[in-house]
């Protein structure tokens, strides 16, 4: 998240936050939500402003930080500093090698890490194209990374890139606006990029070939600034918004529900991230952009399984 992204924030809901807070205000008193907040409870705390999560494969949570922290959040939930790179990390993914990947928007640059906390490589360019915001990413089987560089905050600038397992970087869509959370369907045919300044999901159809087919909208009205994604494995897609502590539930179908809502915004704070874990992988966990702490919930169905834990 970058101090642009930020102070537009700021601007755009001091300009327009009383009539968007009351619309917002009515609207979800007419949606249920389908998991009570008295459900949900803090896992870890004592982080700074955590935005990005990710499961390792043994099953351990980790986490990034606003000044570069990376931690590891062990079995009794206690929080370890493991290294600290500078910038501000983002999204978090790991291979099937259990080496962790960075994005750091303010670096800017995508940093390959080990789960020692030594940085082994780092990529901050396409060709001639710096990155400006990279953002989050997630691994195919084949071990491609995809992920977004968001790009500014009120412009449709961002885009996708992918690193290939050769160490290459190409451009896999561009003309997003603000390119946010991804995830890829259980069949790795379809990526699905959040646009966090339209409140939306787009479907973009991976070809045969590698290239991107036109992107469609796969779910909107995702009030407001939707971040992070992650499906489950019966197909349902889970949203977070930064700016109303709502989060949703995306059917196969399309069809969005209000999966929880924090009206004080203290348990829920600004959710990012999510990220599917705990013993029976029916567990979801949050980061917190606003507060300090990793929220956890059960979820009542497994999650998906990504690529470094299949």
């Amino acid at each position: 998240m970058s101090d642009k992204r930020l102070s537009g924030r700021r601007r755009s809901n001091q300009r327009f936050e009383p009539l968007i807070l009351d619309q917002l205000t009515h609207w979800t008193m007419k949606m249920r939500p389908l998991i009570p907040l008295a459900h949900f409870h803090t896992f870890a705390e004592g982080l700074d402003h955590p935005e990005g999560l990710a499961f390792d494969a043994d099953g351990v949570l980790w986490a990034g930080g606003e000044l570069g922290q990376v931690y590891r959040i062990g079995p009794n939930r206690r929080v370890r500093e493991v290294a600290r790179m500078g910038g501000f990390c983002l999204g978090l993914t790991f291979s099937r090698a259990q080496e962790l990947y960075v994005c750091n928007f303010k670096l800017p640059a995508l940093v390959r890490m080990n789960r020692k906390g030594r940085i082994l490589d780092s990529w901050n360019r396409c060709g001639n194209r710096k990155f400006k915001t990279p953002n989050f990413s997630v691994f195919d089987s084949e071990g491609n990374l995809y992920f977004s560089d968001s790009g500014d905050w009120e412009e449709a600038n961002g885009c996708v890139y992918r690193l290939r397992k050769s160490g290459r970087v190409d451009l896999f869509a561009t003309d997003l606006a603000f390119a946010n959370g991804l995830s890829l369907s259980a069949d790795e045919r379809h990526l699905y990029v959040v646009q966090s300044t339209r409140d939306n999901v787009l479907e973009i159809q991976i070809r045969a070939d590698g290239t991107a087919a036109k992107p469609r909208i796969y779910a909107s009205g995702l009030a407001r600034v939707p971040d992070g994604a992650a499906f489950d494995a019966a197909g349902n897609l889970y949203v977070t918004c930064y700016a109303s502590d709502n989060i949703y539930r995306v059917s196969a179908r399309g069809k969005v529900q209000l999966l929880a809502y924090d009206p004080a915004g203290t348990m829920i704070a600004r959710p990012t991230n999510i990220a599917f874990g705990g013993a029976d992988f029916d567990q979801m966990f949050f980061a917190n952009l606003g507060r300090w702490h990793v929220c956890q919930v059960p979820a009542g169905v497994k999650g998906q399984l990504l690529a470094n834990q299949r």
